[in-house]
């Protein structure tokens, strides 16, 4: 009889791990050798130590040294030993979860206090880079032309419209100091945002990762964030965004008004009390407007009716004629973290974070009626308490937990069953002018997503060659879905409607009351699930003068803490039979284990170039709505108008090859170049089952595969204030679906799977990113410089055509490429004291380029379409043309952006 992995063994296992090694995700390594620098032998007992902290190190018999948990930041190193110059490297930037190594000769010297300064090279080569992992640090960040911190991961070579290396969107995994924040329902994306100005370290990795981190086939982002300091500082500013285009036939009203956007951020950091005690306090107010407008022509209560000829037509417009921000957004978000040195080996952390989100979505159909469209919604609250321990100088632990609680929702009004929402009647008949005239979307979502974490981290260097790693993360989620859509109380009465008119001349509605009905009907779909998710890893990481090897295994667990029908073909007993076979009964769910074996390695070629190889299988459960969807198990008695959660899901596995050469060209140039293959299997698909009275629905299942095969390349070059970097991908991304429902949707509309394996929608040929930057203290200039060779669409001929016989399969042609310029300009002086006042200016699509995002099927480009004398004979309105239709401006990215802003830094 098998057992569940309890809640309380789990519990158990965590603490008992913290006698084995375990590594964390949020420190890094100093490591190397100190010699004589005539003689070459080793200086035993040489000091090492990191100014302004406690950490530090005696150099061994061998020479060799290392200092280990060390947060990611910059420092200052200083190495002293009696009889020899001291040397200090200044701007040492050590990154998470990577060893900067030094190879230190000292001269001798008679003068006591001699000390050889010496800059740091900020691009040095890692010589235990095995993946393609690219580090990002603070001070790189805070001199980009960017919105947010996620900008910069899109920046990364491998990672195409927010794909890794030819992923679905839910194969990344984000975590904040280690523990993960993703969005479970719909596996894309993360709950919990953070400013670029509260992160120390950016971490991304885009090829094979090592066995501490899970739950993830394509590519782990990890923020590191910020502690205070030990020095008071503070940052203010504000900033105001408004579109500068000719575009404005295309941009309705994008020019009036100013600012379209605002920006404000603040940000305090320093001790308190005492010097061991540190806090960060940092947030951020946005309120945008955006760029796509619509025209209140219409109020939601509005009925329009253009069905018989033009002397029979009637229509309500009581709107005001004034333009309509459509996707606008509006979003709050801060941290706050304190930091505490309890002793000189113990450091006690706590971390808050919260974010308000409220953004729309364009919807060119409700152009003239935007009051109609209902806003997603989102608000999520984060706790995190960090303990880290150093024990000795070769080994530390970090035990950390954190509580996520948040909140999504889409809707008009938050009450479903509030009086706004009025009768369906007003949406009018769409297909006489293309738009509505009136009337409201309907659906009404809400889910809450609260996970408790636990995790522990342990690092034992067992000597300047491995280090012992292995580690325990358990993930209690607790998952509430409120899904329903808004129906009559009246329904019945309604039916029996007929149109008339009161003394106003106005409609008189038919009866209407907002009614939601229970999960036991097809219109809802509630669920409140507690799946767990636990996994464990050992690893080992050897350091060798020449050559860096990491093998290790990971072991993932998942239970989904709910039932399944054990009849597919009558899940919710919808039809009874006496024949018991033909019934469903409700055993519970199978929970999944899987073990994953990881190995990589990193071998130097002389002193300027390293190779690596990396090999790994990579698993991650599929997103949770696809095993809770259709909780109920009702199917509804229309064909292919079902889709139905799967509680039996397996993980999702791939299978990635990975080689790589990084090359110093010359100095302050670095070349990292990676070649890859990845196999992708059991990708979610939905597989198309048939009741007993002939019924046909979809159930979420593991039928899918694709794979991508590519090439990275990352290039910086550093001289003085000056630095570029270039990011290029080469990706070539094929399978059999594009996305879960795409095989049951064809089936629907009476076609074949498709027997080949097809481009994916992202399967993006060339993507390249240039950063050039001047930076100097009080003034910098940057500029980044965009190239994407355009994503597949499916090119559909008109009827009329014989091609329209051919059996053409989706993605078959691909859309224009995209060409966009940034850049950001700032300019600091001294204002009052120590403060200093930045003046910035931000422009975005500096060339105003008018870049298509989507295509019509038929052309080929955005905002077109062919326009035959059928369509527009059956065109009826008295304020558009059939044309209006097609010219639909989310076709195209943003116009250009000129952003101001003033700050003050102390």
């Amino acid at each position: 009889m098998k057992k569940s992995l309890s809640l309380p063994v789990i519990i158990g296992v965590l603490i008992l791990c913290i006698h084995s090694g375990l590594f964390a995700q949020t420190t890094g390594k100093i490591a190397g050798m100190v010699t004589d620098a005539n003689s070459k032998e080793p200086l035993a007992g040489a000091n090492v130590f990191i100014e302004g902290t406690s950490l530090g190190s005696a150099v061994g018999i061998d020479g060799t040294f290392y200092i280990i948990n060390v947060p990611a930041g910059t420092y200052d190193l200083t190495v002293d030993m009696i009889g020899y110059e001291s040397k200090k490297f200044t701007n040492l930037r050590v990154s998470v979860n990577r060893t900067v190594t030094l190879d230190i000769e000292l001269n001798p010297s008679i003068l006591e206090g001699e000390v050889i300064v010496v800059q740091a090279d900020k691009i040095a080569m890692r010589k235990d880079q095995t993946g393609s992992i690219r580090t990002v640090s603070s001070e790189q960040m805070q001199v980009l032309p960017i919105e947010n911190v996620n900008d910069i991961v899109q920046m990364q070579a491998g990672v195409v419209n927010g794909h890794f290396r030819g992923g679905r969107l839910d194969e990344v995994s984000y975590l904040i100091d280690g523990l993960p924040v993703n969005d479970a329902f719909g596996g894309v994306g993360q709950n919990v945002q953070l400013e670029a100005e509260a992160v120390e370290d950016l971490e991304v990795i885009t090829g094979n990762f090592n066995a501490e981190y899970g739950r993830a086939m394509s590519g782990v982002v990890n923020y590191v964030t910020k502690d205070g300091g030990k020095q008071i500082s503070a940052s203010a500013s504000a900033a105001a965004a408004s579109y500068v285009t000719p575009n404005n036939d295309i941009f309705l009203g994008v020019n009036e008004g100013f600012p379209r956007n605002q920006d404000y951020k603040l940000q305090l950091s320093g001790p308190l009390v005492l010097n061991n005690l540190s806090f960060i306090f940092n947030t951020r107010y946005q309120d945008n407007k955006n760029y796509l407008n619509g025209i209140r022509r219409f109020n939601t209560n509005d009925y329009s009716s253009f069905t018989n000829y033009p002397d029979f037509w009637y229509s309500e417009h009581s709107g005001n004629g004034e333009y309509v921000p459509m996707n606008n957004s509006r979003n709050l978000s801060m941290m706050g973290k304190l930091a505490y040195d309890l002793m000189d080996n113990i450091k006690v952390s706590f971390l808050y974070t919260y974010n308000d989100d409220m953004w729309r979505g364009y919807s060119h159909i409700y152009k003239y009626d935007p009051d109609g469209m209902a806003s997603s919604y989102r608000n999520t609250n984060m706790y995190m308490l960090q303990i880290n321990q150093s024990l000795g100088n070769s080994a530390f632990y970090e035990l950390k937990f954190s509580y996520m609680d948040n909140y999504d929702g889409w809707y008009l009004f938050k009450n479903p069953t509030d009086p706004g929402y009025i009768s369906d009647i007003y949406l009018g008949n769409n297909t006489e002018t293309g738009f509505y005239t009136g009337g409201q979307e309907k659906g009404h979502s809400e889910n809450y997503q609260k996970d408790l974490n636990g995790k522990l981290d342990l690092v034992w260097q067992v000597n300047n060659r491995h280090a012992l790693k292995s580690g325990v993360l358990i993930t209690q989620h607790h998952l509430q879905n409120y899904y329903s859509q808004i129906r009559n109380q009246y329904e019945a009465e309604a039916e029996l409607w007929v149109p008339s008119f009161d003394e106003y001349g106005r409609l008189v509605p038919p009866p209407y009351a907002p009614v939601v009905y229970p999960d036991s009907s097809s219109y809802s779909d509630f669920y409140d699930v507690k799946p767990i998710e636990f996994s464990a890893y050992l690893q080992d990481k050897m350091e060798y003068e020449d050559m860096v090897l990491n093998v290790g295994v990971r072991f993932d667990y998942f239970d989904p803490k709910t039932v399944y029908p054990s009849q597919r073909r009558n899940p919710a007993n919808q039809l009874h039979f006496e024949d018991l076979s033909r019934m469903s009964s409700y055993p519970k769910a199978t929970q999944q284990k899987q073990v994953s074996p990881r190995i990589s390695f990193a071998y130097q070629l002389g002193s300027r170039a390293l190779l690596r190889f990396s090999y790994g299988h990579f698993f991650q459960m599929p997103p949770m709505y696809a095993m809770y969807q259709n909780n109920s198990f009702l199917v509804v008695p229309t064909d292919y108008a079902t889709t139905m959660g799967n509680a039996q899901l397996k993980p999702q596995k791939t299978v990635q090859y990975e080689i790589g050469l990084s090359q110093e060209v010359v100095d302050g140039m670095h070349v990292d170049v990676a070649l890859y293959y990845r196999d992708i299997y059991n990708l979610l698909s939905a597989v198309v089952y048939s009741t007993f009275n002939q019924i046909e629905y979809g159930l979420y299942s593991n039928k899918d595969y694709g794979n991508s095969k590519g090439l990275d390349l990352t290039l910086d070059y550093r001289f003085g204030s000056f630095q570029t970097t270039l990011n290029y991908t080469l990706q070539y991304t094929r399978g059999n679906a594009d996305n879960p429902t795409m095989t049951f949707n064809r089936a629907g509309a009476s076609q074949d799977p498709v027997p080949k394996l097809i481009p994916m929608s992202w399967d993006q040929r060339h993507t390249l990113n240039l950063t050039v930057g001047y930076y100097q203290q009080q003034w910098g200039v940057a500029g980044i410089g965009f190239f994407n060779s355009g994503t597949p669409y499916t090119w559909t001929p008109l009827s009329e055509s014989l091609l329209s016989r051919v059996n053409l399969y989706p993605n078959n042609a691909y859309q224009p490429s995209t060409i966009n310029v940034d850049m950001r300009a700032y300019y600091k002086f001294d204002f009052v004291g120590n403060t200093k006042l930045n003046l910035m200016l931000n422009i975005y699509n500096l060339f105003d380029r008018l870049n298509e995002v989507w295509v019509n099927g038929t052309t080929g480009r955005a905002y077109t379409a062919i326009i035959r004398p059928s369509d527009e004979a059956l065109q009826r309105s008295n304020f558009n043309e059939y044309v209006d239709r097609v010219q639909d401006p989310s076709a195209f990215s943003a116009p250009r952006m000129i952003k101001f802003g003033i700050g003050l830094e102390y």
